[in-house]
């Protein structure tokens, strides 16, 4: 790994916000590094309320869509809520659904199958609109490249509106209302919403259309928070305050589908990052291996035994992913070795009888194992499907419209994308996206990052300084668990590895005359050598609080190690 110091601020600006909110400087750099920089930003940043969030009608169109939603309440017309399979998809799905059915029952859902319809808009989703006298299709977290399918709907008298948060083409579909921040002529103040946080903006409007408060809108941010967590969206404005408080409504009063997840988690309380890891999985479990719907009905039912039965259903099929994920990703890695590629920019698979439910997670593995722009295709009938994962500040959005005249179809954003592509054209494709990649690549960007915020002794960390950390909660994109390096640590001489495989790594550390600190290394068990014999190495680690037997301890969590002046 690169070991880079994230930028250090201006020492004015530190100053002025350490006098400001009288705390050290250590806290004022992480602060300042976060964009808060004044007493009213740390008020904000450290007290969040749901008063913090924007007026849903300063989005462009969002007045077309309420007034459309309200009209085929009016003539008692059918709505179709429709949405992609992932998480993001079938959250916002049953968030507006949901929603709606409160006060309208004629209210459907429709999620695409993954293999016979793909991601976004079908016309099969349309035809069904159409064959269930069907006026109005809610569309979220896709249909902004939806041109033609929106035409197609047109003709039969079908009414789109998009909820969306992918970046637009240099057309937009000729729908009744585009709500997408990321829209060119729209002015709302944040646009890195996931599309389950447009729906909700969505729900918004339409709560103060009729007279309701936030305060009515709470329970569904439970929703929102896990669509937050999945689509790694950055936790910045309105994201850190909906999954602030959708965390707490998922740890205080859940509804039944999240409860009946969430006992799987075996913990009291869940942060953020639980709910990535333990929360998202098990939802993208049903699109992946079964069918999103069912993780729509999970997230929708209000009878926790009915609840209960679906999670374990998700369950079993998330052990199947699990084992999927783990073949496939041993068959890509040896497909790349086979071929002498790991030389390349970028990496680029194919098999013909891989799972289409998990090759994004492949993909993530593999750019884990190589670490720089991948793809990884499989046969989807007659075209081959793809996901693409990219290494930090490279644009493989970008890199697939530089080779577009190989695709199908692409869509996505700068981190992850899908796409499908005739079969003849793989070859010329997996030419043209490595020329691409490794013009455009800078070298550095092929060898992971980590960032630390500050230089740290040991002698600094204390109970107070972790009370504060807490306060930074919740940690995602652009606000991330700060990360600190600490030099000339030694071990106590304990040092040994953990797990099945000895990769993890675990050492009892110390600096000069500091206390002795419990440190973990997750992946870090190769490195045993560098801390043995007392040898004094480097380390970057975030901070956590450890409980062993009702005891809480601090314990640092290494994220690297190296010898000094390595």
């Amino acid at each position: 790994m690169r070991w880079n110091l994230k930028s250090k601020p201006e020492k004015e600006k530190l100053q002025a916000l350490q006098n400001a909110l009288q705390v050290d400087e250590i806290i004022a750099t992480l602060l300042v590094q976060r964009g808060v920089e004044t007493y009213e930003q740390a008020k904000t940043f450290f007290r969040p309320t749901l008063d913090d969030l924007h007026d849903p009608y300063l989005m462009k169109d969002m007045d077309k869509a309420v007034n459309r939603i309200e009209k085929a309440i009016e003539n008692n017309e059918n709505i179709l809520v429709f949405g992609d399979y992932d998480v993001d998809g079938t959250t916002a799905v049953s968030l507006v659904s949901s929603y709606l059915r409160s006060f309208y029952p004629n209210v459907a859902t429709y999620i695409p199958d993954r293999y016979g319809e793909g991601y976004g808009i079908s016309y099969l989703g349309i035809d069904y609109a159409d064959d269930n006298d069907i006026a109005l299709i809610i569309a979220l977290d896709c249909g902004i490249k939806s041109i033609d399918h929106v035409n197609y709907a047109k003709a039969k008298n079908i009414d789109f509106i998009i909820c969306d948060h992918h970046r637009p083409g240099d057309i937009l579909p000729d729908a009744v209302a585009v709500l997408d921040p990321k829209r060119a002529d729209c002015s709302y103040p944040y646009d890195e919403l996931c599309g389950c946080g447009v729906g909700f903006k969505l729900i918004q409007a339409l709560a103060q259309n009729r007279n309701q408060t936030i305060d009515d809108l709470v329970l569904y941010l439970d929703l929102v928070a896990t669509a937050i967590a999945a689509d790694i969206v950055p936790i910045t404005g309105e994201n850190r305050v909906m999954a602030k408080f959708g965390l707490e409504v998922i740890n205080s009063n859940p509804r039944p589908g999240i409860k009946a997840l969430i006992q799987y988690a075996k913990k009291k309380i869940l942060t953020i990052t639980d709910v990535v890891f333990i929360v998202a999985p098990r939802i993208n479990a049903a699109g992946r291996i079964k069918h999103g719907n069912e993780a729509v009905a999970l997230l929708t039912e209000y009878n926790i035994e009915q609840a209960e039965q679906f999670a374990s259903e998700i369950e079993q099929y998330n052990s199947d992913r699990k084992e999927l994920d783990k073949q496939i990703t041993k068959e890509a890695l040896l497909q790349i070795q086979e071929n002498n590629e790991q030389v390349r920019c970028s990496t680029v698979v194919y098999h013909e009888s891989w799972h289409k439910g998990v090759i994004g997670i492949v993909a993530s593995r593999l750019v884990e194992n190589y670490y720089r722009p991948t793809i990884v295709f499989t046969k989807s009938g007659d075209k081959l499907a793809a996901s693409a994962r990219s290494v930090k500040d490279f644009d493989v959005y970008n890199a697939l419209e530089a080779c577009a005249e190989h695709l199908e179809q692409f869509g996505g954003h700068m981190y992850a994308a899908g796409m499908t592509m005739l079969p003849e054209n793989y070859q010329n494709f997996k030419d043209a996206f490595e020329k691409v990649v490794s013009s455009t690549i800078h070298p550095d960007l092929l060898i992971q990052e980590i960032a630390y915020d500050a230089e740290i002794d040991l002698s600094d960390l204390n109970p107070k300084l972790m009370r504060v950390l807490k306060q930074f909660e919740p940690f995602g994109p652009e606000n991330m668990a700060p990360l600190f390096l600490a030099r000339n640590l030694m071990d106590s001489g304990y040092a040994k590895t953990l797990g099945n495989e000895n990769e993890h790594l675990k050492v009892f550390v110390k600096q000069g005359i500091s206390e002795n600190f419990g440190a973990i290394g997750f992946k870090l068990g190769n490195k045993l050598d560098v801390v043995k014999n007392k040898n004094k190495f480097d380390g970057i680690f975030s901070l956590e609080e450890n409980e062993w037997k009702d005891t809480v301890t601090l314990q640092l969590q290494l994220r690297d190690i190296r010898q000094p002046n390595e």
